[in-house]
């Protein structure tokens, strides 16, 4: 039993019991070597507070399941959605009471437009926080209006317009650090693509709600609701609209499979389901999914890099033509992923020149992801004095901070 093992023995058991994974990899993510790993689990070398709470986090336990004390809890993401749009889903915001109701055609463009936007603008998160208070509330308002309305076709299309605009807010607040409010907008997505008995939004909202369960630290409700969703659509007619979205749930699952260290299960299930999917759909971007075989690839590539397998990770994004997807989210998705790789390899100047990739093609985004920021200090702390001036630039353009006496050291 893992209970009367020394520290170094639970290191072992559980690395063994969730995944399998190799010490390599587990050493990489942990940002030690395989050798130190090695003697930990041994009981050669005491393992440091900061590296156990590593440990934990990579083998799936926590760190009480180590040694006899409590975890320490996980920094909060920083809070960053509108004010205004935070206050308009919970219920105090602005509304419109007897203000006319905006046109489902003219709503409909500006929702679409406010996709565009946040897929493609560099500075999407400026945007869209001064874009989405006030379509939310239009929406919103357009929504009441018509549930009391005598035209069941116009109702409908006001739903399917709100079914879209909660996916966007979904993915905004996901970003923004609002997991809470992403769980909000998520099942308001499915509430109104069921109230408008839309197959394809009702699956496409179940794509949401399982990036929420992904982000939320649930991937065994995210691979319930995927795979579920999946196998209701199929039992729709098919066309590639249909295929499309049961290929993009199909990749939540696999997601879902990797993150609970399933590697082997979420590789098979590219390969045999969602691949297929692909070839049947073509390249496309159905209810904003951006799914196609290169989101496939995508994904493959970040199955290794979760597995921590940065070589096979690089071969899998040579196969990669970034250029085909019209996201600039996947596309910032695969440089972040790119580093890690490379980061899992210490090959720190690849890392660099990744990160001011990332800064360059989506300069908001880079400020949001906590991965980046990680990345960027881990960098600064042990860069050469060849690259320092450019790490350090780049740590202060992010506002990342290193504590005192450690700059300059060593992983």
């Amino acid at each position: 039993m893992a209970g009367e093992l020394s520290v170094g023995g639970r290191v072992r058991y559980w690395r063994r019991r969730n995944g399998n994974r190799s010490q390599a990899a587990v050493a990489g993510l942990c940002g030690i070597t395989e050798d130190y790993l090695s003697q930990i689990e041994r009981g050669r070398k005491a393992p440091s507070l900061e590296v156990l709470v590593a440990l934990a986090r990579e083998i799936g336990v926590p760190v009480a399941a180590l040694v006899d004390q409590q975890p320490s809890a996980e920094p909060e993401h920083p809070r960053r959605t509108a004010p205004g749009s935070a206050r308009i889903l919970l219920g105090y915001g602005t509304v419109h009471g007897g203000d006319p109701v905006v046109a489902a055609a003219v709503l409909r463009e500006r929702v679409e437009a406010a996709w565009r936007m946040w897929q493609s603008s560099k500075t999407r998160f400026t945007d869209a926080a001064q874009i989405l208070p006030v379509l939310l509330a239009d929406a919103e308002h357009a929504v009441r209006a018509h549930r009391a309305g005598a035209d069941p076709q116009a109702r409908r299309e006001i739903l399917r317009i709100a079914a879209d605009l909660y996916g966007l807010l979904r993915s905004y607040c996901h970003r923004t650090g609002r997991v809470d409010l992403s769980l909000l907008v998520a099942d308001r997505a499915l509430r109104a693509a069921e109230e408008a008995d839309d197959p394809l939004r009702i699956a496409a909202a179940h794509w949401n709600l399982g990036h929420v369960l992904l982000a939320s630290g649930d991937p065994e409700g995210a691979e319930q609701v995927a795979t579920q969703a999946a196998e209701d659509l199929l039992g729709t007619p098919g066309n590639r609209a249909r295929n499309a979205l049961a290929g993009a749930l199909e990749l939540v699952a696999a997601t879902a499979v990797a993150r609970r260290r399933d590697w082997w299960a979420a590789r098979r299930r590219l390969e045999s389901k969602a691949l297929p999917r692909a070839k049947e759909a073509g390249e496309g971007n159905v209810a904003w999914t951006v799914f196609g075989p290169t989101n496939v690839e995508l994904h493959a590539m970040t199955v290794e890099m979760l597995a921590g397998e940065a070589t096979e990770g690089l071969r899998c994004a040579d196969r990669v033509d970034i250029t085909r997807v019209p996201s600039i989210e996947r596309q910032f998705t695969f440089t972040l992923e790119l580093a890690r790789c490379h980061d899992l390899r210490r090959e720190d100047a690849a890392v660099l020149v990744h990160l001011l990739d990332l800064e360059h093609l989506a300069p908001e985004d880079i400020t949001h992801s906590p991965l980046a920021r990680q990345m960027a200090m881990d960098l600064r702390r042990r860069a050469r004095p060849t690259y320092r001036r450019q790490t350090d630039a780049l740590a202060e353009r992010l506002g990342v901070d290193l504590p005192p006496g450690l700059l300059g050291n060593p992983v």
